[in-house]
């Protein structure tokens, strides 16, 4: 079912799948739209009983805003209208990829979130060495370079791995566009996933995340699971890849699985 909701003023696009059971919210990878990983995650979770809203947000598919500019105050702020939207009392939020690491920041500051799954999540952590390139991002922030690229060519997301699933039939979607700003580079290295982990309380946190991962970092998932102090559960899956939990199996039932589980526990 097609929905608009509103977000800072923005109409936000999003797909809402009914079910019996409890209901979830799902934000994705950078610059990812709804018809890629996180309408993937929410069919399986649908089909699992959970009710799902996979949505465009802001500057990107077929949301109003800024085009191709990653803005974390922005995609907070649209997370929250999307709970809003929802109008149930008890939401979790469902994270992917970078989408992970704004689940966990989300929940922390909404007290009507009351479970986060992150699955291959992002759980950054500013470090001093960016500095330099914070500089460089912030002189040209405006400007935009592509998402992805073959052969090693400058790209936001670099090398043959993002390459592999965005640059290829894989994602399909023709609301995705191959751009995005120096700007949202800035936003990534600024983001802080991190130190929001202590104050989820007692918010059940279930986290699932490949063994290896060149792009999101395993340390980091195990870090953002340690700081949290309420319930909570730590799934290793054994993928070789980063992008096979967007698309791959048996990795991404695995996942949904686990997540369904999760969820008709905490939130049942």
């Amino acid at each position: 079912m097609r929905v608009e909701f509103t977000s800072d003023g923005l109409t936000l696009v999003g797909e809402l799948r009914p079910a019996d059971g409890p209901t979830a919210v799902l934000t994705g990878p950078f610059t990812g739209v709804k018809e890629q990983v996180v309408g993937r995650y929410a069919e399986l979770l649908q089909a699992r009983g959970i009710t799902t809203l996979a949505f465009d947000h802001r500057g990107f598919g077929e949301s109003e805003g800024r085009r191709g500019h990653e803005d974390s105050q922005g995609k907070l702020a649209d997370l929250r209208a999307a709970v809003t939207f929802l109008g149930v009392d008890d939401v979790a939020v469902v994270g992917v990829c970078l989408g992970g690491g704004y689940a966990l920041r989300a929940a922390a500051t909404d007290p009507r979130i009351r479970a986060v799954v992150g699955i291959a999540g992002g759980y950054n952590r500013p470090s001093p060495g960016h500095r330099a390139a914070l500089r460089t991002f912030l002189q040209r922030y405006d400007e935009t370079l592509p998402a992805v690229a073959p052969d090693g060519a400058e790209a936001a997301m670099g090398g043959d791995e993002p390459f592999a699933y965005y640059g290829t039939e894989r994602s399909a979607a023709a609301s995705w566009e191959n751009r995005v700003t120096y700007g949202s580079l800035h936003s990534l290295l600024t983001l802080d996933v991190l130190g929001a982990a202590p104050l989820l309380d007692d918010v059940p946190l279930l986290v699932v995340h490949g063994r290896r991962d060149a792009y999101c970092s395993p340390e980091l998932a195990r870090a953002a699971f340690d700081a949290a102090p309420g319930p909570k559960e730590l799934r290793w899956l054994d993928a070789e890849r980063h992008i096979d939990l967007y698309d791959v199996e048996p990795y991404v039932t695995e996942a949904a699985d686990a997540a369904a589980r999760f969820l008709h526990r905490h939130l049942g």
